[in-house]
């Protein structure tokens, strides 16, 4: 009996050891796969080339945001503070529409805006004795000394830049400078023959509004197809350059190529 009984528990232990030693057998080949699928991986990571670094247009190392300075102008003119962006676009459109559309002028507008708050204020100021509600006092307004300092400021240094370079331009030392003037200066007054002057300023104001926004969105392609454009530029300059520019019998241009 004895012997048959051992015989019984050695039947029961070998499935036992053999679904063990199976599974065994599936972890080390599971190791063995993910050993070469690894050692795979490196080796293909390393024969791939390293990727490098896009070139941005005009050179830039820093994100749009940091270029605008990284304030809240930067945070309008990107829609960080999307109220505000979209009242000043609204606002825009509605002061161009006045003028343009409608032919307002800036002096009727302002009286006409003043005579619709000062009548809306004080009939408001009066009804409120009558049903008995508090009148909301109108807050005293003081503008800040330094806010209209830093204004002021930046007009001045603004100004002092373009006399300088008026200046330079017109000193007559380089050639490049003097043409780029002259060219950016016709451009500009061709396009003040198509628009007026209040329908030039609502235009930059919208440019303001959506080129940064829209280049910060899709900033890889513009940079894509505005690296093609200076290219061809840059090729046809030099061919200018080449066929007219060497040409010209200016004294200072020589005297540079020398130096």
């Amino acid at each position: 009996m004895s012997l048959i009984f051992a015989g019984e528990l050695i039947k029961m232990s070998n499935p036992v050891e053999e679904i063990v030693g199976e599974s065994t057998m599936e972890n080390k080949q599971k190791a063995l796969n993910h050993n070469d699928f690894s050692s795979s991986s490196t080796t293909d990571d390393s024969r791939r080339p390293i990727d490098k670094k896009k070139c941005h247009l005009f050179n830039r190392h820093k994100p749009v945001h940091s270029i605008l300075g990284g304030g809240k102008l930067a945070d309008i003119l990107l829609w960080r503070k999307k109220k505000i962006s979209g009242g000043l676009l609204a606002g825009a459109t509605v002061i161009w529409f006045l003028f343009e559309c409608i032919g307002y002028h800036l002096l009727t507008l302002i009286c006409h805006s003043l005579i619709v708050s000062l009548a809306i204020l004080f009939f408001w100021a009066n009804l409120s004795l009558f049903i008995n509600k508090s009148f909301v006092e109108l807050p005293k307004i003081e503008l800040p000394e330094e806010l209209w300092m830093r204004l002021v400021l930046l007009l001045r240094n603004q100004c002092t830049c373009a006399v300088g370079i008026f200046r330079e331009v017109a000193s007559g030392n380089d050639l490049k400078k003097f043409l780029y003037a002259i060219f950016s200066l016709w451009i500009v007054s061709i396009v003040g023959r198509w628009f007026s002057f209040l329908t030039l300023v609502y235009l930059i104001t919208v440019m303001l509004l959506t080129v940064p926004f829209l280049y910060e969105k899709y900033g890889h392609q513009v940079d894509t197809y505005g690296e093609m454009a200076i290219k061809e530029l840059r090729k046809q300059y030099s061919q200018v350059d080449e066929k007219v520019l060497q040409k010209l019998p200016i004294p200072f241009i020589k005297d540079s190529k020398q130096e």
